[in-house]
């Protein structure tokens, strides 16, 4: 349950890092730290699968597995994986404001091969163990990414039709030709959920609470689908039938196509949503709290033919709605789970919502359109909600000031009572800390009083996004002061 309280919302890769990407190492610590001297007590993190075609965290190869590029190497030296040599000369990017993910796939990844090579007998047992805890997932997206290098990285589209239609025969092959590359990525995996868990404890000591992301869709080229093609809308193939997307509206004259493939809601109904429950109760294992992205896409959602160049061409379908989670509910137990219920919203949408009882988002950039009465005003709130400056998908709130409409920023000056000897980043934050939501949550950016350049995504464009890393002395205790006062003012 969610009390008055607030937190930072800032992903792992954009932890300072000498090693161009943010780790669970020394300085995702001193962030925990950091964040317990400025009186939080959440963290807001972006999903940490393996991430595929543009970076995205969205768009991952297993909506179970971890993205092995935050393992620390620092903390593998520690444990006697790699000497100080095996890394220290290596380019890991130039930029220290932005991760650069070429280098990170050429030149971390056969670092991190060098540690699983001295690793040889080490972790026997612990891996044995860890393998059987997590055999629902594990042992096929180990095969998966195995072969996925075997055939230059291609979708598993594109593979072999024996290997790529699951014949029981090419998995056999396949399992003792790549046996060493199979155990290579159950190694990263092993590594890296070892080092989460020690961090997420040492967060939760401190307390703080880490709320995760759920992507509501799984990508394409996933071990998911690959290896679960029955939960999936596929034809006979494994094609997608439909995909997933969004109806133009005033953003979008086409709307947006982001191309996942569609559950198959009805064989899913006839499991009791055995998957989804797997899925759930996999976040509940990282996370203290999950927010779950597109929620409104239980109730309905944008369907669209396979192969079709826009989403305008879609329609609108029923889903689940609250069967599967009243079906999570009886397997799991209560879940702390924030419903992403922003854009277009039926009435049908908001009683979904307000049936399963998980708090909604209140977006503040979205509340300042003169062309309406906004929901999004704080005046309009409910205590049962978790209020935003702005989300990983919005402009930062200076970036905000230099991109809006005037029409728009002077009404958002007036309602907030904005100046610029306070900041209007400040300002803004002033506007969710001193609301009656539950949950406040800032980006770190917005702290910083950043503009468009750390901007973490611009929805429906390839490339440029997922870079932002921040500097480790803007994470100063003068910061940290600053911010626990302003908490501490409006109670949280």
């Amino acid at each position: 349950m969610i009390t008055r309280s607030s937190g930072i919302l800032m992903h792992i890769a954009s932890l300072p890092s000498p090693y161009g990407i943010g780790t669970f190492g020394k300085e995702a610590y001193e962030f925990v730290d950091f964040l317990v001297e400025a009186g939080q007590k959440y963290w807001q993190i972006l999903p940490i699968g393996p991430t595929g075609a543009g970076d995205s965290p969205y768009q991952s190869f297993s909506t179970f597995a971890g993205n092995p590029y935050f393992i620390d190497l620092d903390l593998l030296k520690e444990e006697g994986l790699l000497t100080k040599e095996d890394y220290e000369n290596v380019n890991f990017g130039n930029d220290p404001e932005k991760v650069d993910y070429e280098k990170m796939f050429n030149n971390k990844m056969p670092i991190l091969k060098i540690a699983f090579q001295n690793s040889e007998g080490k972790y026997k047992d612990e891996i044995k163990n860890f393998k059987f805890e997590n055999k629902a997932w594990l042992e096929d997206y180990a095969l998966y990414m195995a072969v996925k290098s075997e055939f230059d990285l291609r979708s598993w589209q594109e593979w072999d039709t024996d290997i790529k239609l699951r014949k029981k025969t090419a998995l056999e092959h396949y399992k003792e030709e790549l046996k060493n590359e199979i155990d290579y990525w159950v190694f990263l995996q092993y590594i890296f959920f070892k080092q989460w868990v020690a961090l997420k404890n040492y967060a939760n000591i401190n307390g703080i609470k880490i709320i995760g992301d759920i992507p509501i869709y799984v990508a394409e080229d996933s071990a998911d689908t690959w290896a679960n093609s029955e939960v999936f809308m596929l034809d006979e193939e494994k094609r997608p039938i439909v995909v997933s997307g969004c109806p133009p509206d005033a953003f979008s004259a086409t709307g947006q196509l982001w191309g996942n493939p569609i559950y198959n809601w009805s064989y899913l109904e006839k499991t009791n949503y055995k998957w989804w429950i797997e899925r759930i109760k996999g976040n509940i294992n990282l996370y203290d709290v999950t927010r779950i992205d597109h929620f409104r896409g239980f109730e309905s959602f944008w369907q669209i033919p396979y192969g079709e160049p826009t989403a305008v061409n879609g329609k609108w379908v029923k889903g689940p709605g609250i069967k599967l989670f009243n079906a999570v509910k009886e397997a799991l137990g209560e879940v702390d789970i924030i419903a992403e219920d922003l854009g277009y919203l039926t009435q049908e949408v908001i009683d979904f919502r307000d049936a399963s009882g998980y708090p909604g988002m209140k977006v503040l950039e979205f509340a300042f359109d003169t062309r309406e009465e906004s929901d999004y005003l704080p005046h309009n709130y409910e205590k049962n909600c978790i209020v935003y400056t702005g989300t990983h998908d919005n402009d930062t709130v200076m970036g905000w000031f230099e991109n809006t409409q005037k029409s728009d920023t002077d009404f958002a000056k007036r309602y907030l009572k904005l100046n610029k000897k306070e900041g209007y980043n400040w300002g803004f934050i002033r506007g969710a800390l001193s609301s009656v939501g539950n949950l406040a949550i800032a980006q770190m950016q917005d702290y910083l009083g950043l503009g468009s350049e750390a901007r973490m995504n611009i929805p429906s464009t390839l490339g440029g996004n997922w870079l932002w890393r921040v500097k480790r002395e803007y994470l100063s205790h003068k910061l940290a002061k600053k911010i626990n006062k302003i908490t501490k003012l409006y109670g949280r």
